[in-house]
């Protein structure tokens, strides 16, 4: 029997990739022993539905980050001095949180930071998608502490838990909007941050808004509320809804007959609420950061976006396949 008395787990900074980090979540809830989540803020959300004894909160500061996870583990008492560490972040920084709140943990080597991990992993050889990699991460973690490691490959869906609430405040945000009980296409034509440079939002979102208007389809858009101003800008026509939390934006996906979005954290909001989707690629590789869910339809390339035809003859389709 394992003496290690609970499971720290430090989740990615990203929207996408704490989504993307839901086979990892499950394998180690899978493991028996108690889940403490460590991610930013607005995970908490989001993560509502998921086993797990309690959430860190992070602030991406080394100095408060490492204050709130060992003020955490002295609440455990002698408990708290046999917990481990998983770190699924890449970066020096999380490392360094972790090694300082006294706590032992595996993680990837990469950084230079294998001098503050008790359990460095080497990445596998070949490319992997985000899921697998930090599946296999946590696999490997796990075996390396003598716990089941359960499937070597993660289940091909991400299963996010919505809980009574989520759904409860999408169904009442699409009542407000008069859409409760009528088909609507969700878009979100904004995309955060850049890749290698180049903007990873997808410039014909205004055209296929009033291509599906034409055709008698409601088209919908719910940004957050940094992210309103440039979703006017890039779909005007479109109905724009009041911002939701993170977990009741998940439910609204899955009440959408098609969510339409760029490579982005909406991508995998959709593919982990199981909703059906068409993701739109141009400047990032779906094989490494594609939405994880045999209900998404990829389109575009690294280096290529679809035109603005293509999109809605696929859009069409979808559309049609659902009805």
């Amino acid at each position: 029997m394992s003496d290690i008395s609970c499971l720290y787990v430090r989740l990615p900074n990203w929207v996408g990739d704490v989504c993307m980090s839901l086979p990892s979540l499950r394998a180690l809830h899978a493991s028996g022993l108690p889940l403490v989540i460590c991610a930013r803020p607005w995970a908490r959300d989001l993560l509502d539905g998921v086993a797990k004894q309690d959430f860190i909160p992070m602030r991406g500061k080394v100095g408060p980050d490492r204050a709130a996870v060992s003020a955490h583990r002295r609440g455990l008492g002698a408990q708290g001095r046999r917990a481990r560490g998983l770190l699924l972040p890449d970066s020096l920084s999380s490392a360094l949180v972790f090694r300082l709140a006294g706590l032992p943990s595996a993680g990837y080597r990469d950084d230079g930071r294998s001098f503050l991990l008790r359990w460095p992993v080497s990445k596998p050889d070949e490319s992997l998608h985000a899921v697998q990699s930090w599946h296999y991460l946590t696999c490997e973690a796990l075996r390396r502490w003598g716990l089941p490691s359960g499937p070597a490959e993660p289940a091909p869906t991400l299963d996010l838990p919505l809980t009574s609430a989520h759904r409860g405040a999408a169904a009442q945000a699409l009542e407000a909007a008069g859409l409760a009980g009528r088909r609507f296409v969700l878009i979100a034509p904004t995309a955060t941050g850049l890749h290698k440079g180049r903007i990873k939002v997808w410039p014909g979102f205004d055209t296929l808004t009033r291509a599906l208007q034409a055709r008698g389809h409601t088209v919908v858009m719910c940004p957050p509320p940094a992210e309103t101003d440039e979703a006017r800008r890039n779909a005007p026509t479109a109905l724009l809804m009041p911002p939701l939390s993170l977990g009741a934006f998940a439910a609204l996906t899955a009440s959408a007959a098609l969510v339409i979005c760029n490579d982005s954290g909406v991508s995998h909001v959709a593919a982990a609420a199981a909703a059906r989707e068409l993701t739109l690629f141009g400047v990032t590789r779906p094989g490494r950061t594609g939405p994880w869910s045999p209900r998404a339809v990829c389109i575009g390339a690294e280096n290529a976006w679809p035109s603005a035809e293509e999109v809605v003859q696929r859009a069409e389709t979808l559309l049609h396949e659902t009805q």
